[in-house]
């Protein structure tokens, strides 16, 4: 049974996000920052209810009141929460005054919005068992296998969640899938979960990374060698196409390929057949290929650099992953998961995240995507000593947005708007030194003396310098 369809109108991504985990067992939670996004995704899709965020708007509220009353004509039906400061603008006043809809005023929060959610679309009750065991097992397990790949690649963007439907039906069948997208999207962890919820899951699943090979070594790497096929090869080695027997292999980074290796990836995935380095046999590989690229092919193909043949081949089962900069939903709970894993790792209490610390985090456009956000979560939290997690923890580049270069050269990262108005030469002086702070109390475990000592200062300059940046505990 399809879910019902529910647009949330805000223009605070942190409370879009929040919203959209609460709700999204349930329901469909599309995201919009502007009223007349929300109005083209209602007519899209045909959603069944309206969440407004108007608590701060910019044009004294007319085209919120335009847009709604137009949906409301056309869709009769439609269920509208409206949002407002306790200084509700005249137009939304008038609006709600129409009635049809919910207008609550204040400083309101997610669990609001849930109860009226709840009340308007009730839980479906749980019916009494009438199926037998074996049924019930069966419905199980095909459960399990259709929703596995959703339920574990957690998202919040509406057009991954559309992507990873469509993926868990590719994973079913015995078709090769190509995943592109930037280092750090989750390509590798995307191609474990396509092995997972297939039928060849009780199989092997080997991870050939082509980029970190000897492109002399890739063909051996994956099809093998007969002892004596060249100067190192001193016994026969199984390559992975045999190695995995009927399970799954993801071949990552395929475009470094050469061509004469590109003719023989093409060969494998049509037929199956293949011969290892330096013999005449001919095997039959029995695996299924999930292949992975950095970049996309289609620019690589009219470059000379890529085979028509095998583009086209491959081309047939895309899937774009996208990356974290395009995916601000999933930012927040990514963020709060990671600070819980890394909490626990290093046995640091964290008590609460400060909303600044999410602003900084929503300003940047993550070159790195979820691996280099992991990785800054996992140094806030080794540096917060009072339970808070603030902005302060986070490293300099992140603050000022000097965001490194993404593995697509396409791509052009500019700095963020948290730059422009962060990045003056005070500021970076006091980033600087900051960080130059927590890393000496970080080597020096903490201690107050040590840390001055080898910074050259006096003890009552540190307390004074850690008391500004809000470093004590």
């Amino acid at each position: 049974m399809s879910k019902s369809i529910l647009v949330v109108c805000s223009r605070n991504p942190i409370f879009s996000s929040d919203l959209s985990v609460a709700l999204g067992e349930r329901f469909d939670v599309m995201l919009s920052d502007t009223v007349q996004k929300a109005g083209e995704l209602f007519l899209k899709h045909a959603a069944h209810a309206l969440v407004g965020d108007f608590q701060v708007t910019n044009d004294g509220g007319h085209a919120q009141e335009y847009v709604i009353s137009q949906l409301r004509q056309r869709l009769t039906e439609l269920h509208v929460l409206l949002l407002t400061a306790e200084s509700c603008p005249e137009p939304l006043e008038r609006l709600a005054a129409c009635g049809g809809m919910t207008h609550l005023r204040g400083n309101l929060g997610v669990e609001q919005v849930v109860a009226w959610i709840n009340e308007k679309f009730p839980a479906p009750s749980t019916a009494a068992p009438t199926e037998t065991a074996a049924a019930a097992s069966e419905f199980k397990e095909l459960d399990t296998v259709l929703h596995g790949i959703s339920r574990k690649f957690e998202t919040n963007t509406p057009q991954l969640r559309r992507m990873l439907v469509e993926l868990e039906v590719a994973a079913q069948h015995d078709v090769t899938v190509l995943l592109i997208g930037e280092t750090g999207s989750g390509k590798t962890f995307l191609a474990n979960l396509i092995h997972e919820v297939s039928p060849r899951r009780k199989e092997a699943f080997l991870h050939v990374a082509c980029g970190a090979l000897p492109s002399e070594l890739i063909e051996s790497e994956l099809f093998g060698h007969v002892k004596g096929a060249f100067t190192s090869a001193h016994a026969d080695k199984e390559g992975k196409f045999l190695a995995a027997g009927r399970g799954t292999i993801l071949l990552d980074e395929i475009d470094v390929l050469g061509p004469e290796q590109q003719v023989k990836i093409l060969r494998a995935i049509e037929t199956g057949e293949f011969e290892p380095v330096g013999s005449n046999k001919t095997y039959k590989s029995q695996a299924r290929l999930v292949v992975a690229s950095n970049l996309d092919l289609k620019p690589l193909v009219e470059k000379g650099r890529f085979r028509p043949d095998l583009y086209y081949r491959l081309n047939m089962l895309k899937f774009e992953v996208a990356p974290l900069r395009d995916r601000k939903p999933d930012i927040a709970p990514l963020a709060r998961k990671f600070v819980a894993q890394s909490s626990a790792k290093h046995s640091i209490k964290i008590d609460s995240i400060d909303d600044n610390l999410f602003s900084a985090l929503y300003a940047y456009p993550w070159p790195g995507n979820v691996r280099e956000l992991e990785n800054v979560i996992q140094r806030a939290v080794i540096y917060c000593r009072n339970g808070v997690l603030t902005a302060d923890q986070l490293p300099y580049d992140i603050l000022v947005g000097n965001a490194g270069p993404s593995n697509d050269p396409s791509v052009q990262l500019g700095t963020s708007s948290m730059a422009n108005s962060a990045a003056t030469l005070n500021r970076q002086i006091s980033l600087t030194e900051r960080e130059i702070i927590e890393q000496t109390l970080l080597k020096n475990n903490f201690s107050r003396t040590n840390t001055a000592k080898e910074l050259g200062i006096s003890r009552v300059t540190l307390y004074n310098k850690m008391k500004k940046y809000g470093m004590m505990h």
